[in-house]
């Protein structure tokens, strides 16, 4: 009997021994395990590639395992939610010195504006805002209610971003000081609703701007006329640009924008209330098969514009080849959006009734001669390049024809013959 207690009491031991040392094992191992995940978590957080620890158990001991992970990818850390908007697209170029602070400012003040445009031409119909104002604008066009409510809305954001010190409009008469309170250094021209003829019946309008560096003080010194100092401000040749953009209100709202570093374009998301990045560094192609003017001017045209036209009905470049496709809407954004992303070329000519067009250069054709320069393609009058024009007045009106450098080089083949 005591032989058996002996020996109860040795195996109690034995079963007791061994239990505390496989309690051991798996505290050693949750131990090894809580420092391999927690130096997994530092490795992250400092950017380095890390080792997962794995646990392996005998039938008396643990021991942890070094396992080599694969190291980490770009793809793996990107957060598919991140989303470029134009305010940080603007404070990244703020940051590589491509523009100041003070740029920032005033084109995010133009991104507010055109939200607000978008939101009253999207209402149009519902709100009782079509139709005529019942007046006139300086070149004696019918003004819509659209063109003055834009004006007003520009006008307004512009003015309190504290950066404008001139702005010119095609709704004014001649440009505008803003009061010295609010003023900055930059002279902002701009068409508020181009295309607003369309607007009843729901076609795309748009937004043009364009923006100088101020030459001299709109603020005159006693004795000088203020008319007269503004205008010689906003008077630059479109060389002078610094940045130029439109905003396109259609089924989608986009916004074109330039810096002088290439072309971008951000859609607004109207659940954020934000424009997106939605088309990097564009690019229009060399040439394409699309011309876009309103043929029912065909009759008034020079003869080497009519040559020329005729000559896109068999091949155009490629004579001999498929013919050329006409596309017109009547809203100069819309044709040019196309335009700068399908390829081709836009015109709007000079004719018997109109010698000059019917477009402005500063506030129309110089922006749009920019942003085409920009992405690869060519902005003419027929026989010179628009940015090249020195603007006598602030309503001057110039031929205008823009897109693929190779068609604009065709038109003007035709178009430099009458000289």
């Amino acid at each position: 009997m005591a032989a058996t207690t002996v020996s109860s009491k040795a195996t109690c031991r034995a079963l007791v021994q061994t239990s505390t040392q496989k309690s051991k094992g798996v505290a050693a191992a949750r131990v090894l395990s809580s420092k391999a995940a927690h130096g997994k978590s530092a490795s992250f957080a400092a950017g380095k590639s890390i080792s997962s620890v794995s646990v392996s158990r005998t039938k008396h001991t643990t021991k942890a395992v070094a396992v080599p992970l694969p190291e980490a990818t770009a793809n793996d850390t990107k957060n598919p939610y991140e989303v470029e908007t134009m305010t940080t697209w603007l404070l990244k170029q703020e940051k590589n010195e491509e523009i100041n602070n003070e740029l920032t400012v005033v084109l995010n003040s133009i991104g507010t504006a055109c939200k607000q445009i978008a939101s009253l031409v999207a209402r149009a119909g519902l709100s009782n805002m079509t139709g005529l104002a019942g007046a006139e604008n300086v070149q004696g066009e019918d003004q819509k209610k659209l063109d003055v409510i834009s004006n007003d809305v520009f006008c307004g954001a512009l003015r309190s971003s504290g950066r404008t010190g001139v702005i010119a409009s095609e709704e004014e008469d001649v440009p505008v000081a803003v009061e010295e309170t609010y003023s900055g250094d930059y002279v902002v021209v701009f068409d508020p609703l181009d295309g607003s003829s369309n607007i009843d019946a729901a076609v795309s309008t748009g937004s043009i701007f364009g923006i100088y560096e101020s030459t001299t003080s709109c603020i005159p010194a006693d004795g000088v006329d203020v008319e007269e100092a503004c205008i010689t401000n906003v008077c630059q040749p479109g060389n002078n640009l610094i940045a130029s953009g439109y905003c396109m209100y259609s089924s989608s709202i986009i916004m074109v924008v330039t810096i002088g570093n290439g072309v971008y374009g951000f859609t607004l998301d109207a659940q954020m209330g934000e424009f997106v990045l939605t088309h990097d560094n564009i690019k229009i192609p060399e040439s394409g098969p699309i011309y876009s003017f309103n043929e029912g001017n065909y009759a008034s045209w020079s003869d080497e514009l009519k040559a020329y036209m005729d000559s896109l009905k068999t091949g155009g470049i490629d004579q001999g080849g498929k013919a050329y496709s006409a596309r017109y809407i009547g809203s100069l954004v819309g044709d040019f959006h196309r335009t700068l992303l399908y390829g081709g070329i836009y015109g709007y000519p000079g004719d018997a009734k109109n010698v000059n067009g019917k477009l402005r250069l500063l506030y129309e054709c110089a922006p749009m001669s920019m942003i085409i320069e920009q992405a690869g393609g060519k902005g003419s009058t027929g026989t010179a390049r628009v940015l090249d024009v020195d603007p006598s007045e602030v309503h001057q009106r110039v031929p205008f024809f823009v897109g693929s450098t190779k068609e604009v080089d065709y038109l003007e083949s035709f178009m430099k013959k009458a000289n």
